[in-house]
């Protein structure tokens, strides 16, 4: 037995850690010489090693991928456990993950890509592109003074949703499935306005959104929910093309991403993440939300939560934001419109702020600004970082971050959804962080 376990640690070394970049086929960022060329410590990070190899050891993780990169150079490359665990298959650096709401950062590239050539402005109205959204209701909630019962009752909106709206989800749109009010709820079941993939077109959508009652008047309220899928329309109608490729065009063929995607094609499917096929918390079946094969082209590429890729892909587009827009001489955005994506957009007559800032990491001390939470404050959260930093995560358990301060990205990929997704991207945080020695 101890010689089965030590030959499993050697396996196990062979690919987590620094010596995990063969393990990696596509385009990545410049490898350091060292972690210690760029200020961080091969023996505080070799913890992460340590810590999350017991969690997969241990059958809490399925498997994961780890990216971290500091001053421009990729320090650190983790690659260990099952990419899926129902059958056997060992991860691989090149595994394809469903990254749900980290589509939601891409989509707000491309529409200040469009702003930035004058094709949209932030404060145009949404009708303007898709007119049926013009005269919006709001499902408000009244409550009897005697009794205490709560009704609602539909009023119409105070105004109309704004494209910045969109971006920084003070539309009133919201996830149906997941909200009390009941007229919206409903009404978001009869025209299915469900999470990705979505089993009908833009039209469809768009029609269903114009059916349905708002949550709060638009600028009133943070309402995380559908407003990035509308975005995703949005840009469709200014352009004229569907969003895949208008994000293939922007986005991913420039940054050489090579795996991003909204389905993975044939010769691909053997490299998708898949999660344990019940929960190890609590034994109840996993729910991916809908994306549990998804092998084929959607109706409509879903903005808010649709497109899957890999530790490689992400890592450089992220490191084009940290670099203001750029990476090896393509320059995807300006200086000026990363400052504006990435800076807090929670006027403060917008309610609902701890939503806001505990949607990505269930902590306090972030806002949110167009398409990304944003750290405002050093203390509060209880996890490191620095102000000015930038994230966000999807539902099936991946997390990314940006911190320009320490000049530090990192990637972590896993398909473990669940409550407990964000335990795990804070101990990620914790154990990069730790790992800075300069």
């Amino acid at each position: 037995m101890r010689r089965i376990f030590l030959l499993a640690s050697a396996v196990a070394f062979l690919v987590a850690g620094f010596g995990s970049a063969l393990a990696f086929t596509g385009p990545l960022l410049p490898k350091a010489s060292s972690p210690e060329k760029v200020g961080l410590s091969s023996e505080r990070l070799a913890r992460i090693d340590r810590v999350i190899g017991k969690e997969i050891a241990d059958k809490r993780l399925p498997g994961a991928v780890i990216l971290i990169a500091r001053k421009g150079k990729l320090a650190y490359t983790y690659v260990s456990g099952l990419q899926d665990p129902v059958k056997g298959t060992p991860m691989t650096g090149d595994s394809m993950f469903r990254i749900f709401s980290m589509t939601k950062p891409m989509v707000t590239v491309a529409a200040l890509s469009l702003m930035e050539e004058g094709a949209i402005e932030l404060t145009d109205p949404v009708s303007k592109f898709l007119p049926a959204l013009k005269k919006m209701q709001v499902s408000v909630a009244q409550r009897d003074a005697a009794t205490g019962a709560v009704t609602y009752k539909l009023v119409p909106a105070d105004r109309e949703i704004t494209i910045h709206d969109l971006l920084r989800h003070t539309s009133g749109l919201t996830y149906g499935e997941r909200t009390s009010n009941p007229l919206v709820r409903e009404e978001y079941a009869t025209h299915k306005l469900a999470l990705a993939p979505f089993a009908i077109t833009r039209e469809q959508f768009v029609d269903g959104l114009s059916k349905s009652p708002l949550m709060a008047h638009p600028a009133t309220t943070f309402e995380y929910g559908l407003s990035a899928d509308l975005m995703g329309a949005v840009i469709e109608v200014v352009t004229g093309k569907r969003l895949a490729t208008v994000l293939a065009e922007r986005i991913w063929k420039p940054m050489k991403m090579t795996d991003t995607a909204f389905w993975v094609r044939p010769e691909k499917q053997n490299r998708l993440a898949n999660a344990f096929a019940t929960d190890p918390s609590d034994g109840s079946k996993t729910n991916l939300e809908g994306l549990d094969a998804p092998f084929n082209e959607p109706a409509f590429d879903s903005g808010g939560a649709g497109s899957l890729s890999t530790a490689g892909d992400y890592i450089r587009f992220s490191q084009m934001l940290l670099n203001g827009g750029t990476l090896e001489g393509v320059r995807i955005l300006s200086r000026s419109s990363v400052q504006l994506m990435t800076a807090d957009h929670m006027d403060p007559r917008i309610t609902n702020p701890l939503a806001a800032s505990e949607a990505g990491l269930g902590t306090l001390g972030y806002s949110f600004g167009l398409g990304f939470g944003v750290r405002t404050a050093t203390g509060m959260t209880g996890i490191p970082g620095s102000v000015g930093e930038f994230m966000w995560a999807g539902a099936g358990g991946t997390y990314f971050w940006v911190d320009p301060k320490e000049q530090l990205v990192t990637v972590y990929m896993t398909q473990r959804p669940g409550p407990s997704r964000g335990y795990y991207r804070k101990l990620i945080k914790q154990l990069v962080h730790q790992a800075i020695a300069d």
